[in-house]
C-alpha cells in the first residue's frame, strides 16, 4: 500500500537547524533502506510559488505568498508500507524531529498492471 503523507505548518522563514538536518537525514536513510521511503522533498517558501484555480471555464492563478493560509504544505513523503497504522507510525517519527503541524495521510489507488495487449 502507498501513502502519501503531506506535512502542513506555518512559514516561518527560519531554515532547520544543522543539528536537525542531520537527524532528519538519518530518519529518512532508514526508511529509504527499509523500502519504506519511495520519494520525500520539502516546498520552498509560498512567496515562490502560485495558486491555479478554474472554475467553468476561467482560470484564475494567484502568486504567492498565500498569507492568508495558516497551514501550508511544507513538503511530503511518499511511503510504501503494509498498512494505514505503519504510515502513522512513520508520520509520528517524521513529526518528532519537523516539529510543530500537521501531516495529513491518504492512501494513493494503485493503478493495475498494464495488461499484455492481447484482450479484445
Amino acid at each position: 500500500m502507498r501513502f502519501l503523507a503531506i506535512y502542513k505548518t506555518a512559514e516561518t522563514g527560519v531554515p532547520p537547524s544543522p543539528e536537525n538536518m542531520a537527524a532528519m537525514g538519518k530518519l529518512i536513510e532508514e526508511m529509504a533502506k527499509g523500502g519504506v521511503l519511495l520519494a520525500t522533498e520539502g516546498c520552498q517558501p509560498s512567496s515562490k510559488g502560485a495558486r491555479v484555480r478554474i472554475s467553468g471555464e476561467k482560470f484564475t492563478v494567484t502568486d504567492g505568498p498565500f498569507t492568508e493560509t495558516k497551514e501550508l504544505i511544507s513538503g511530503f513523503a511518499l511511503f510504501q508500507v503494509k498498512s494505514k497504522e505503519e504510515a502513522i507510525e512513520w508520520t509520528k517519527r517524521f513529526l518528532k524531529l519537523a516539529g510543530d503541524g500537521e501531516s495529513e495521510i491518504r492512501q494513493i489507488y494503485d493503478v493495475p498492471a498494464l495488461s499484455s495487449g492481447n484482450e479484445k
